[in-house]
């Protein structure tokens, strides 16, 4: 498809000599562009669909990449990718070596920093504020000195300075469901205080838009943005002083603000903001216009915008919360195009699963930050909503919500995705651990998840947890055995329970007509035997390594450790006496997880036997399918099958 004004742009410079007619035409094809990409290479559509004049906008009035916007979170950035050089390579996004479905600074210089989680993005964008500030008094003090070395009529040497270091406007774009985690508030208290020159965008695609945009309300926006207005603002200001008398009309200004302009801005400016709008995000012109008044302004100030998720695509906007990552679809009807499952989900095993223990203990509660759907909880809320709880984008709440819960005589089921969970880790010490609170913790997305790449990937939840004293560690291979630890949490008096499983489609076992049996806690199992190599694996690829040993019948043994803490040293020391070496196979890092567990048993015992590791390195993974990835590292069944036959020729 030919585009008539995107073809044209190849940086954000191309947009200063559009008029607003080109913006807006340049707004739609955007639209039209990320739809015709995202229809066959799915990505997070919704979002970045209702932020697109809010990103042009800002580009068109400022000079990135000297002006800085710092994305909250990711899924808001696909127009500023596509004019920022990286339109033809957008049909490459989240693809094995294309771009990152999120800003990475090193992949383009526009994006000034990662924006995977959600809420960071305002003490970011207040550190690069900051970094700013320090850099230009540094750059004046030394106008004053003459360095050593100096040869006079020399050029000075701004490279060495680096590229965070340029001054320039710091933006920071969040959005509604961002602002609610307590991050943003943290980073909020800080650059009210610090009066720091910088600008929040909020992106508010949640609340009605019709009570706020009237004629007067934009005239109210217009003069309260103005240069002349700002002028004679401070010049009173100032000249009343710090006295009492100054308070008392900031007190009846914001007060009659709120009645005019009833933005819900009052905690903001109470936080040392001057809050602006709202305006509507999605009309190119005032954002246009309210950006380049503000752009003269100094300080700490917000700009709150309307916009609609999914805006310009019929269907995106009917169901925003389907359209936020819709997967492939037909463009044309917008006719979403399912995937083929081969087994049920891990995470629809779990909304299940719950719901039968719900309906036999009342006790039973459970809680997700924003993913009730993501985590497979749909059913439980709408079968169970006065046990159930969305905490919104909150996980450390959501822990400590839990272990209150818990403290209380209920038994909460704390559903987050494992890179989530990162964030909560001190209440997962200290409000349950320490406790011995019998919390229990279902971390989704476990291990490599695929397109979404290195700020999503779960690997580091084994390491992060095995420390901790008294948590037990669980990661089920199928969906029978995630039933069955269901149940053994659940029934389990201390807690913390970790149960750790991944994105995507189980074993296809007939997990519902299973009847569900305990598993006590630190007991691994034998599935095959052998003479020569042992397979200690944890999780799904228990099953990969089953296939692989039934191409050397006789020689190899595979162990399934579904604990990971309690570990079963009864049975690692039964494998010592038996094989001649071990494989362990994890999907999380090799560092702190299942094989420096087995390493560190074995020196412990005092035994030396030869242990070769398969999981993820000590890196980042990249995005790619979630069976590139798995490749890679060597969690597929070939790659087991390769490293055992070479341990075997070796012992020849």
């Amino acid at each position: 498809m030919k585009y008539e004004i995107l073809d044209r742009i190849n940086s954000p410079a191309d947009l200063k000599g559009l008029d607003m007619a080109q913006l807006r035409q340049l707004c739609a094809e955007i639209r039209a562009y990320m739809v015709e990409c995202c229809a066959t290479n799915p990505g997070h559509l919704g979002a970045s669909l209702g932020a697109v004049e809010l990103i042009v906008g800002w580009h068109y009035v400022f000079d990135a990449p000297q002006d800085k916007i710092v994305f909250d979170v990711g899924h808001q950035a696909y127009a500023h990718k596509i004019i920022t050089g990286r339109r033809e390579a957008f049909k490459t996004l989240r693809t094995e070596g294309g771009l990152s479905g999120f800003p990475k600074p090193d992949e383009s210089p526009y994006d000034c920093f990662v924006a995977g989680h959600a809420s960071n993005s305002i003490s970011a964008a207040l550190g690069f504020a900051e970094a700013a500030r320090i850099a230009a008094a540094t750059r004046d003090d030394n106008r004053h000195t003459v360095p050593a070395g100096y040869i006079r009529g020399s050029a000075p040497n701004h490279a060495a300075e680096g590229p965070h270091c340029q001054s320039g406007l710091v933006t920071a774009l969040i959005g509604d469901g961002a602002l609610t985690g307590g991050m943003a508030f943290e980073g909020l208290n800080n650059a009210g205080a610090s009066k720091a020159d910088l600008l929040v965008i909020l992106n508010d695609n949640e609340i009605a838009i019709d009570r706020n945009l009237g004629g007067l309300h934009n005239y109210l926006v217009k003069v309260s943005t103005s240069r002349k207005y700002n002028d004679f603002r401070n010049k009173i200001w100032n000249a009343l002083g710090e006295r009492g008398f100054r308070h008392l009309i900031q007190k009846w200004h914001r007060a009659l603000r709120a009645w005019l302009i009833p933005s819900g801005g009052g905690v903001l400016e109470n936080l040392g903001f001057r809050v602006f709008g709202p305006i509507d995000g999605n009309d190119i012109a005032m954002v246009v216009s309210a950006l380049q008044r503000i752009k003269e302004l100094k300080g700490p100030r917000v700009l709150h915008c309307i916009t609609k998720k999914g805006k310009g695509y019929a269907p995106a906007e009917a169901d925003p919360v389907n359209w936020h990552a819709p997967g492939r679809f037909n463009p044309e009807t917008g006719e979403i195009i399912k995937s083929p499952r081969a087994a049920d989900r891990f995470q629809d095993v779990l909304g299940e699963v719950l719901c039968e223990l719900a309906e036999k203990d009342s006790k039973v509660v459970a809680i997700t930050p924003a993913m009730t759907g993501g985590s497979g909880l749909n059913a439980f809320a709408k079968r169970f909503p006065e046990r159930f709880f969305d905490v919104g984008i909150e996980e450390e709440h959501a822990v400590t919500f839990s272990a209150g819960l818990a403290a209380g005589g209920l038994k909460p089921f704390c559903c987050i995705y494992s890179s989530f969970a990162q964030r909560a880790y001190d209440q997962i010490i200290h409000d349950v651990a320490l406790q011995r609170l019998p919390v229990v913790l279902c971390l989704d997305r476990a291990g490599l998840v695929g397109e979404d790449g290195p700020t999503h990937n779960g690997a580091f939840d084994l390491a992060a947890m095995r420390s901790i004293p008294g948590t037990i560690i669980a990661a089920p291979a199928d969906e029978t055995e995630l039933k069955n630890l269901l149940y053994t949490a659940h029934n389990t008096e201390h807690g913390p329970f970790i149960i750790r499983y991944p994105r995507g489609c189980g074993e296809g076992m007939d997990w519902k007509s299973a009847t569900p049996r305990e598993i006590p806690a630190g007991k691994a199992e034998c599935l095959t035997e052998g003479d020569s190599v042992a397979v200690i694996a944890l999780g799904p690829v228990v099953h990969r390594a089953m296939e692989s040993a039934g191409e050397f019948p006789g020689k190899v043994g595979v162990f399934n450790f579904r604990y990971l803490k309690p570990f079963d040293t009864e049975a690692l020391a039964r494998i010592a006496r038996t094989y001649k070496f071990i494989v362990t196979a994890e999907d999380g890092c090799l560092k702190g997880g299942l094989y420096s567990e087995v390493c560190e048993q074995l020196a412990v015992m005092g035994l030396e036997l030869p242990v070769s590791g398969t999981g993820i390195a000590d890196e980042f993974a990249a995005h790619a399918s979630q069976s590139e990835q798995r490749r890679h590292y060597g969690l597929d069944k070939d790659s087991i099958s390769k490293k055992i036959q070479n341990l075997l020729e070796n012992q020849k």
